[in-house]
């Protein structure tokens, strides 16, 4: 009986709610909100587009075969859909695709024990197994040039074809009180309230040390180094993940270039520092390494995969929504961007199951590039828009882009970049789905790149709008780390984040005005720092 009661006054909220927001077609289908709702947990397809991006095709770094695989399945499953013009649009990664396709590691000696760790991106392979005795290379401190040069005079006989762990081992406290997985409801409230002030921040405060006269900068320092060890003949580099429980974030090489360095891996803190002690408690440690990967020239060319839900009468105005495809290679990506990916092809597909005819075009895009600085979107936006400054004729019909990253939590808020009333808008839209646990809307008028790709449209003075997410484990155990797997989801949560997105986008495809902007008068200026 009191179920019945609590749906009966949900039902009656929402109907309020939506009579609430003008100048849309939730007059004329005032249940939208409870069909999508209904579409997106009784016949929801998260879970297996999950299993598809993250155990078939993850993980999926930008130039890989894998990614490549990804963009061709989205399209042809939002095809299968009966979504539209479904295409792979290429842009110029300028580096080659990379993928490990298989390493190994073991101490040999004075123990035999496997190593865990996982390869540095577009780092060379090793020639088959090879051996060597390790040896701790501890740069001098901030090094002038003649320091450095005496430091590599030192141990060049020592280092030359050892195994080279590199610096300290990081010394990893014991987490005494880990942070809450869940946002705490006022604080997701506080979040997006207008009027709130900004949060203060209360950490220690870093003071940088004085200038060291003489110092080489560290893009010197780390080119000449991969140059000795190159010219040492190193067999393997090993970087100290200095993570807590076995966790490794292992990224890339700059330039990415595997002929600038040598075969790269980042060990688990225990492994790493486990060596370390040996080699200071005075015995001699040997190690045995086979590193495989593999260069694809091919990878030069990137694609980010795009579909539509045609519109109607307002069909050359377009809404977007969508999150990035490629991850990095330790894990299958899961969290970091599968679920947000995942997110915005199941709104689609629940506004396609529903039938929707929306006034304006509907697209989905999964980006490519965005760990490598959100070069997929960022180049999608230059050549579909423009800026503000210099506009494409599609920058005046753009309706908003929604973009959904950093995890498994649910929607808690969003943030436009736009005027106040922006805000408005869409605190209107997500009203009637507060009881899901998303507290509002707030704005912003920064239009820095960073973060995620919604920022490259806020950079080009487009409406894009982000997603605040409960944090779960996202950056204290998956973002970016080998545990980024499937079993780190939680079903509910990307269902609720589904609904929330396909109810965002399907008022703003459908209400008669635009999301509103920045008139070219209150447009923030491009770069200024003080925004």
């Amino acid at each position: 009986m009191k179920t019945t009661k609590f749906f009966r006054s949900m039902s009656i909220l929402i109907v309020m709610a939506a009579m609430l927001l003008p100048g849309t077609a939730i007059s004329q289908e005032r249940d939208i909100y409870d069909r999508i709702r209904e579409e997106g947990t009784k016949n929801s397809q998260v879970m297996r587009i999950l299993h598809n991006l993250t155990d078939v095709y993850g993980p999926r770094l930008t130039g890989s075969p894998q990614m490549k695989a990804a963009n061709e399945w989205t399209a042809a499953e939002m095809t299968r859909w009966g979504m539209e013009n479904a295409a792979l649009e290429p842009w110029d990664f300028g580096s080659p695709g990379w993928a490990s396709e298989r390493a190994s590691g073991f101490i040999t000696s004075p123990v035999q024990d496997s190593l865990v760790f996982e390869v540095l991106a577009w780092t060379p392979s090793t020639n088959g197994a090879v051996k060597g005795k390790a040896f701790n290379f501890i740069l001098p401190d901030r090094p002038t040039q003649a320091e450095l040069t005496a430091y590599f005079d030192k141990i060049r006989n020592d280092v030359r074809g050892s195994i080279v762990f590199y610096g300290n081992p990081g010394r990893v406290p014991v987490n005494i009180n880990p942070p809450a997985k869940r946002l705490d409801g006022d604080e997701a409230k506080r979040r997006v309230n207008p009027d709130a002030p900004p949060p203060q921040f209360q950490g220690p405060q870093f003071t940088p040390p004085p200038a060291k006269e003489g110092a080489l900068p560290f893009g010197q320092i780390n080119s000449q180094v991969n140059q000795f060890f190159i010219d040492s003949g190193v067999l393997v580099r090993v970087n100290d993940a200095g993570r807590e429980h076995g966790q490794i974030r292992a990224f890339s090489v700059n330039p990415r270039d595997p002929t600038k360095t040598v075969p790269t891996v980042v060990m688990r803190n225990e492994d790493f520092g486990r060596v370390v002690r040996l080699l200071r408690s005075g015995r001699a440690v040997e190690l045995e390494f086979d590193i495989r990967n593999k260069i694809y020239p091919e990878g030069s060319t990137a694609y980010n995969t795009v579909a539509e839900i045609v519109g109607t009468d307002k069909k050359d105005e377009v809404v977007m929504l969508g999150g990035h495809l490629d991850s990095w290679h330790s894990a299958t990506g899961a969290t970091d961007n599968a679920t947000g990916c995942t997110v915005m092809m199941e709104a689609a597909r629940i506004l396609k199951a529903l039938g929707v005819k929306p006034r304006r075009t509907i697209r989905v895009a999964l980006w490519s590039g965005e760990e490598q600085g959100l070069l997929g979107s960022r180049a999608y936006v230059a050549k579909h828009f423009g800026t503000a400054e210099n506009p494409k004729p599609a920058w005046s019909k753009f309706n908003g882009y929604i973009n959904h990253d950093t995890g498994t939590g649910r929607i808690r808020g969003l943030t436009v970049f736009g005027p106040p009333e922006a805000a408005s808008m869409l605190r209107r839209i997500v009203g009637p789905l507060a009881f899901m646990g998303i507290e509002g809307a707030t704005m912003t008028r920064s239009r820095n790149i960073g973060g995620t790709d919604h920022t490259s449209f806020n950079n080009a003075g487009l409406p894009g709008i982000g997603t605040s997410l409960d944090p779960i484990e996202y950056q204290t155990h998956t973002w970016h780390t080998n545990l980024d797997t499937y079993e780190r989801i939680i079903e509910a949560d990307v269902q609720q984040s589904a609904i929330v997105a396909a109810a965002v986008v399907y008022h703003l495809a459908m209400m008669d005005e635009m999301i509103p902007r920045f008139s070219a008068e209150q447009m923030p200026r491009l770069n200024n720092p003080n925004l």
